[in-house]
């Protein structure tokens, strides 16, 4: 094993003794090497034939250095490769796990956020301005003609709507809350209007169906401004 370990090295350095070269010569020097040889034996086919085979020899051993070193390239690159995606898929996978642990299912990260408000009585002067707007707000619209009604209904959903998001209320939760009670209040109000218009039927028509809906989402939004 040892004889047949050793033939190849000792044929590369007769192959390189040949040329004139020191072991491990580039590709290049090998080339120059071999011209230059041929050049200087001029037409000894002996020689000749000596030089051709240490370039042959010197370039099959380059060949498959070459060879070797793009496997081993290759091999390094893939490992590579595979462990980056084993990270990223690691990094995402525990991202993923983070993320659902924490994921707060009740939808609420505090008392003001949550679906269900947080109910709080306004006191000294937030609690003057509205009781005085929504007092304001029923005597308008009882001596409003009823085309203002939408009007001035729209106006008490947006002030509902500004004073939750100003007492500290996201967005749309103070939208979907205005919305809400809007609805109560035209929904009661629809219920009882046939009621009280048909007993004042006979004493004055200054109540409509449509007034007494509106006076009673009215009441409704005013109560929201109170509580919310």
């Amino acid at each position: 094993m040892a004889e047949k370990d050793s033939s190849p090295n000792s044929s590369s350095e007769d192959a390189y003794l040949m040329l004139g070269l020191e072991p491990g010569a580039s590709f290049e020097e090998v080339q120059q090497a071999r011209t230059n040889k041929l050049s200087e034996i001029g037409d000894d086919p002996i020689l000749k034939a000596k030089i051709e085979s240490s370039y042959d020899a010197l370039l099959m051993n380059s060949l498959k250095a070459r060879q070797l070193g793009k496997v081993s390239t290759a091999a390094v690159s893939a490992s590579n490769k595979e462990k980056l995606n084993n990270e990223i898929a690691g990094n995402v996978g525990s991202s993923l796990l983070t993320r659902i642990t924490n994921f707060n299912f009740s939808g609420k990260k505090g008392d003001s956020k949550g679906f269900i408000p947080n109910l709080t009585f306004p006191e000294g002067q937030g609690l003057t301005i509205r009781l005085a707007l929504g007092l304001l707000a029923l005597v308008i619209i009882l001596i409003s003609p009823n085309e203002s009604i939408e009007i001035i209904l729209s106006l008490s959903t947006i002030s509902l709507f500004i004073s939750q998001v100003r007492r500290g209320r996201g967005i749309f939760q103070s939208l979907g809350w205005s919305v809400v009670f809007l609805s109560v209040g035209l929904i009661f109000g629809g219920l009882v209007a046939g009621g009280i218009v048909t007993n004042m039927s006979d004493h004055s028509n200054s109540l409509s169906t449509d007034k007494v809906e509106g006076v009673t989402a009215v009441i409704a939004l005013w109560v929201g401004s109170l509580v919310l």
